[in-house]
Order: structure tokens, then sequence, then C-alpha cells
């Protein structure tokens, strides 16, 4: 049955349904008898009603509020005339029509009208009997319509089968008034005490939880029986849903405390997770129980996994650290804890791994095949860090990689460039939102394994943030002493990390931190030469190249000699990436053809190469002519590798000052500076004018303005450059130098010896000068890298000056005064 609702009719609302007496009268069968028998008008104005349906000697409360309504009713009320009630089809029709309404009502007397402050008016109605709408007289100033009586056909009163369909109606009502909480207990009484049996039937439709058209269905079953069986159906019905209802909430309606009753709520939803084929939490529990089971954990380890999923069970799943605790401990699963990969000792096969996947590259092959040697021999050394440090392109990373395979590891590679955050070395503590675990414990929950080859990339492009300095954080991982308990701020616990073989790679170790420089192995990898590029675009990059594209070695092929011209005259580098890239146009070009079935050279010829590749464009840095007095090539370092530089000086007018362009950075703007002292202290020794240099000045200058440039190694270069321009006699052809100087003359060692070696080589220098120092570097270098080149080793100045410049002048040169 409904509760007291709020009813409309048209655009008005009835005020809540109270369950007094004076609005719930007792209808007699004597006062039943009397409206029944009363007649009925020719003529009824006609009230709308939104969103119920009254029925014969029920009352209702309403309230009206548009003008209409409130018209008809004090024109009623005034005159005593009774009104016709009815349904409209439409609860949103604000101005209903005769095609609005249903044409069966009730007739009604107004029992009582009260105005509200609002304006509108309450009205309490009691319908009397049943009518049909003939024809609508009139609709304004409100509807009238000409009515005829709808009679009602009752059984006799010794009926069985109705009177037990009332006795069950009455047995219903009490039963659904006790099931519902919100249908007063008064009401049981009042049913009871109905006397009439239409009145109940009549009553009970009224105020059972049905729809308009429902309610409007049974107005108008014309036999009263048929309308009390249905009515009980629908109480049947709505009994059930009751019934139901109450069920389920008494299943957890139970004094508890908070815990138990947390816990009894937990169970309520496993049990809707099951019904509905889900699965509940506390089978996730015990699954991560069992997997536990299987984990090689000690028992520190062991207690600290049982505390946690102990707060997992406790907590309430909708809580958002549910899903945090939850997938710390999947993590705490899927970590690999003392679960090793069985190395692979063989270091003969080793060795074959890597002089397959790398060609050249031979300290550090050495270097990584002792490393095996002592780990076969021991069993228990810890790991080194090793830094492999070179220019791009010469296979730092892969070397990782046919580690990794040689040993029969796992391989981890982690990029670190541009990283700011401690975080991410350390992770988020579980506290924060999104908290996850550091890319180091990340990884190695990957692998699966707790002792892989892990490759640290780019090491030296770490940065930092006020989100903390990640170089710092990689001080713990990376030392041997400490990682044994590497500590993860998500994982809350010390995880070893001593198995691990960590492999750092860097293009610079300038700008690594010293303190963690010093916890590595640092071993430089330089540049390929000529020859060894070569063999790698031969042996490697270009199989890989033609099955990457589609092709085999029927279809396309390529000699040394035409490799040995893509390496000089369209590669500038010290790896082979842009080699690579090269090598793939040619493959790229070859592919159309195939594709479009155009005839093509299955062996790339010379033409072949500047068809695709165009005409080479760096050929012009072999050589640079030296046939102007103060032109001089040195040598460079660069982030890419070795590099040659041209170094040029200029006499004019002037007053003796010195210009540098050329971009140069604070040490080669000394260099110079020291330079033109030197000369100008030993312009007598060298023979030198000394007027020359108070009545000219000088502009020294190295090409390619917009690259800038820095270093300790071109001292030598400007000394000489400026030697030569003073003396008109032009630098030795073929010939390359680096070092630095001092004001006194002498010569300086300075690094990157391997990289300016193989430079000079690329530009087809015969002739290098070094500082004596630096000859331990040349013995270094593989007697092949060195062939074809003659080094002179100095200690002063002045054995520069007598080995660069030759005694002969340069045609047409300018007699100095």
């Amino acid at each position: 049955m409904s509760n007291h609702k709020i009813l409309t009719i048209d655009n008005l609302s009835l005020q809540e349904f109270d369950s007094d007496a004076e609005l719930i009268p007792l209808l007699t069968p004597e006062d039943e008898e009397e409206m029944n028998n009363e007649e009925l008008p020719d003529s009824l104005p006609i009230l709308p009603l939104r969103n119920m349906v009254l029925f014969p000697g029920v009352v209702i409360p309403i309230t009206a509020g548009r003008d209409k309504s409130i018209r008809l009713i004090n024109d009623a009320n005034a005159s005593g005339k009774n009104i016709g009630v009815v349904a409209q089809k439409n609860e949103e029709d604000e101005d209903p029509t005769k095609v609005d309404i249903n044409t069966i009502g009730t007739v009604a007397r107004i029992l009582r009208v009260l105005k509200m402050p609002d304006g509108n008016i309450t009205v309490i109605l009691q319908g009397k009997k049943r009518f049909e709408i003939e024809e609508v007289v009139s609709e304004e100033p409100y509807i009238t319509a000409m009515v005829k009586e709808v009679p009602e056909k009752r059984p006799k009163k010794n009926d069985t089968e109705f009177n037990a369909i009332i006795d069950s109606l009455k047995e219903l009502a009490v039963k659904i008034i006790q099931e519902s909480p919100n249908l007063p207990s008064e009401a049981t009484f009042a049913i009871k005490n109905i006397e009439s049996k239409s009145f109940l039937v009549n009553f009970v439709s009224s105020n059972m939880n049905l729809s308009v058209k429902e309610k409007q269905d049974l107005l108008k079953i014309n036999n009263l029986k048929d309308r009390a069986l249905e009515t009980l159906r629908f109480m049947n019905v709505e009994l059930q849903k009751l019934e139901l209802k109450n069920d389920i909430q008494s299943k957890v309606r139970f004094d508890l405390d908070q815990q138990q009753r947390e816990y009894f709520l937990h169970q309520q939803m496993k049990t809707i997770q099951e019904e509905l084929g889900g699965v509940s939490h506390e089978e996730e529990f015990d699954e991560m129980s069992q997997r536990a089971k299987t984990k090689k954990w000690d028992d520190k380890t062991q207690k600290h996994f049982e505390k946690e999923l102990s707060k997992l069970r406790r907590m309430n799943p909708q809580s958002p650290d549910f899903s945090i605790q939850r997938n710390y401990l999947d993590l705490f699963l899927d970590l690999p804890w003392n679960e090793f990969s069985e190395d692979n000792f063989d270091l003969k096969r080793a060795q074959k791994i890597l002089d397959k996947d790398h060609f050249g590259l031979e300290e550090v092959k050495k270097r990584m095949i002792e490393h095996l040697a002592v780990l076969k021999l021991r069993n228990d050394m810890k790991s080194p860090i090793i830094c492999l440090t070179g220019p791009p392109g010469v296979g730092k990373t892969s070397i990782g990689r046919s580690i990794a395979e040689a040993l029969g590891r796992k391989y981890v590679r982690i990029s670190l460039g541009g990283l700011r955050d401690e975080a991410e070395i350390r992770g988020h503590r579980k506290t924060y939102i999104g908290a996850l675990p550091g890319r180091i414990i990340q990884s190695l929950k990957k692998a699966g394994t707790s002792n892989p080859v892990f490759v640290l990339d780019e090491i030296d492009k770490l940065s930092n943030s006020h989100s903390g300095d990640p170089s710092s954080a990689l001080l713990e991982v990376l030392d041997p002493e400490q990682n044994n308990s590497f500590y993860d701020n998500f994982l809350e616990m010390g995880y070893d990390l001593s198995k691990v073989m960590f492999i750092a790679t860097s293009n610079n170790m300038a700008t690594i931190q010293p303190a963690l420089r010093d916890r590595m192995e640092v071993i430089k990898m330089s540049g390929y030469t000529i020859e060894e590029k070569v063999e790698i675009a031969r042996q490697h990059l270009f199989p890989r190249q033609l099955k990457e594209h589609g092709l085999t070695s029927k279809d396309l092929t390529i000699g040394k000699k035409q490799l040995e011209k893509i390496v000089e005259g369209y590669t500038r580098e010290s790896g082979v990436r842009g080699l690579e890239n090269k090598i793939a146009q040619v493959i790229r070009n070859a592919a159309k053809s195939v594709a479009m079935e155009e005839k093509y050279n299955k062996k790339v010829t010379d033409e072949d190469i500047v068809k695709v590749l165009g005409v080479p464009r760096l050929e012009r840095d072999k050589y640079e002519s030296n046939d102007v007095a103060g032109v001089v090539t040195g040598l460079a370092w660069t982030s890419v590798g070795g590099d040659i530089l041209f170094i040029e000086s200029l006499l004019s007018p002037g007053k003796g000052t010195m210009t540098l362009t050329g971009n140069l950075g604070t040490v080669m703007k000394e260099s110079a500076t020291i330079a033109l002292e030197y000369i100008k202290a030993n312009s007598e020794a060298m023979g030198l004018n000394a007027e020359i240099l108070n009545k000219h000045n000088i502009h020294l200058h190295v090409p390619e303005g917009a690259t800038p440039k820095d270093g300790p190694s071109a001292g030598i270069a400007m000394l000489t450059s400026l030697v030569s321009l003073f003396t008109q006699k032009r630098v030795k052809k073929n010939l390359a130098m680096t070092g630095e100087i001092t004001l006194r003359g002498k010569v300086l060692p300075v690094g990157g010896i391997k990289e300016k070696i193989l430079a000079a080589k690329r530009a087809n220098i015969k002739e290098v000068i070094l500082c004596h120092e630096n000859k331990s570097d040349i013995d270094e270098i593989k007697p092949e890298y060195l062939e074809g080149l003659t080094f002179h080793y100095v200690k002063e100045m002045s054995e520069v000056i007598q080995i660069a410049i030759t005694n002969q002048k340069v045609k047409n040169a300018k007699k100095l005064i």
C-alpha cells in the first residue's frame, strides 16, 4: 500500500496525507446506501487530477493552484453542488481539454476548503459514485460535461467466494501495513473496522502503490467482485516486494560494534559478488597467502608480508588505501626474492658471442672476459659497476645485451636521460596518491631474476630539480658495499642488488657527479677506423637492413669499395649510426625498384651511391690546402669522437691588436694570448722583426663559427699558425698537431688521443705532432690503426716550429718590413 504521498492536480501539489480520523472516515453501509440512492445531476463541473484516481467513498486532500480549478471549487463550495473528478491521461498537461481526460470518473462532494498563505487552496473531497462523461458542454471558465451514472454490479450477500476475497484483502492489507515502515500502525485499526465491503475495496485500491493508469483500470471495472480480485493480485505483488526487501535488510541488521559491523558488511559484499559471478576479496587474500608460501623469503621478510596482508584484510575495500595496499602486496609477491638465473661460464662461447655481435672493441671484450673468469673461479664475486663511455653509435648499449646472452642472464635496460626526480630511482612513499616503486625495482620485477645484466643508459644525462637529485640516489644502487640492502621507499624494505651486473653508458664523463664516477670502473670506447666501419657495415649493418626492408642477399649486394665510399663521403662520426642510415637509404631505393618491378643494379655501384645519396659532401674535410701561410690543421675531441679543425691567421695594418673569431671558449682564447706573448718574447730568437708585431693587427680565426669550440688542445696549432704568418712560410702539407703550450714554450700533453688519431686517419693526414708524454697513449692503440701515420713527439715549441714550417716561401708572398 502507498505511504503518505504528495499528490498533484494540474499545477497544484497535494498536502501530505494525514492519518487523522477526520480524514479517513469509516464509511458505514447506511452512508454508502444513502450515496448510492442520491440522484445524479445531468451535468457536472469537471476537475482533472494529475497523478491520482478518486474512488467512491474515499476521502482525499488536494491543493488547487490553477485559476480554473480554484474558480470551480469556489463556485461549487458556494452553491453546495457536487463536482466530477477525473484523472488526466497525461499528468504533464498543464491545461487539459476534453480529449486529455478519462471518461470514467467519480462524483465528489467538498468536505472542507482551506485557504493557504501562498494563494492556493486546500480542498478535502469525498467520492460518492462513478459516472461516465457523455458530452463536454463547455470548457470555459472550466470544463462542464453531460454525465450518466455507471452502476456497480455487486455480488450477493451470501457469495462465499466474494466474502473470502474480502477477508484476504483485509489480511493482506494488515500484513502490508506491518511490513512497511512508512505506513502508520493506526491504519491497521481503520482497515479492521471498515464494515462496507465495497468501501474496503475502494479504500485499498486508492492507497496501493500503483500507477495512475492501473488505478484507472480498477475504477473502470463494473463488477465489484472482479475489482476485488484484481486488487488482491496487486496486493500480493506488493507484499512479496516488501517481504524480499525486508529479508535482505534483516540479514545485516545487527547491533554490533564498528569492527564487527564492517566484518559483516564485507561478508555481505562477498555474497553479492559471488551471486553476480565475481571473485570475492577473501579468495584473493587466500591466493596471496598461497603464493607467499612459494617465495624464498627470510623470516624477517615473511613476517613483514604477513603483517601487511593482515592490514589489507582489515581495510575497507572502498577506501583509496585498499588499492595501494593491494598493489604493494602484488609487487611484494612478483619480485624475484633470492631467485637467480644460472650463469654460463663457457668463456670461449662468451668470446665468440662478443666477437659475433661487435667488430673491434677489443679492450671492452677483454675486460668482460676477465670478469667472467673471476666470477667462474669464485662464484660469489660482487658484480663491479662498469661504465662504458664514448661517442654515440659505437655500441655501448648493445654490449650489455651481448654480455647478458653470453652469461645466460636476463637483460634489463632503463634510460636515465633527462631523469630529474629522485623518486624515479627510490620510488614514492605509499602515503602518496598514485605511489609506485622506483624504476630499479620495477625492472627487476619484469626481469624475474635478481641477477640480470642491468644497463643504465645515458647516465651522464641525469638532471636534478626541486624533486631531488637522482644521481645521488644512484650512489646506493651502484656502491657494491651498500647495494646488498637497497632501500626503495615504496617497498619499505632492503632489496639485495649485489648480484646484479650493472653496466652504465655515457658520452661524457665530465658531467657525471664525482662521487658517482668514483664508484664505477670506466672503460673508454673510442670511435672506429674506416676499415672497421667497412667491416661492421659488411658483417652487421647491411645484412640487418636487408632483412628489415624485406630483401635478401640475392636482391642486392655491395662491395667493400662502395662501402668505403659511403663511409668517407657521407658520414662524419665516430660510431656507425649515421652509416647505417645511409646504407638503409641505398637499400630503400633498391626495395622501391623491386616493388615497382623496375630494372636496377643488383650489385651497388659508385654511380648508384651518387644517384641515391647525392654528391659526397664531406670529402672536403679530408684535406685543406696549406698553400697560404698561417693555415694549420689541428686535432680536437668532441662528444661524437675526434675531429679535425683548421686555424687561420691574417695580418693587416694597425697597432698590434689581436682579434679572435670562430666562437671560441675561454680556454682557447687564453691559448691564443699565450701563443702571441711567447712569439713577442722570443721574436729575436725566431728571426722576426719586432716592428712587424707593433705595426700590424692580427686576426686569428677558427672556421665554422656557428659551432662552439673550447678545450686545452689547440695551443701549439695557434702558435704555429702565427709563426707561419709572421715568417710567411707555409706549414708542411698533410700535417696535424695537438697539444697545449706554456709561456716558457713547453708542450703539454692532452687527452682524447685515440679519437684524434682516428680523425686524422679519416682526413688523410700523414704526420702528427704530439707531446712526448702522449707516447704512452699511442702505444695503447692497435698497430693497424696507426698504419700510414708518422708521429713526432716534442717537448719544446721550437721543435714544433722546426718540424711544421719549411724554409720554402709561398708564391707571391707579401714582404714584411
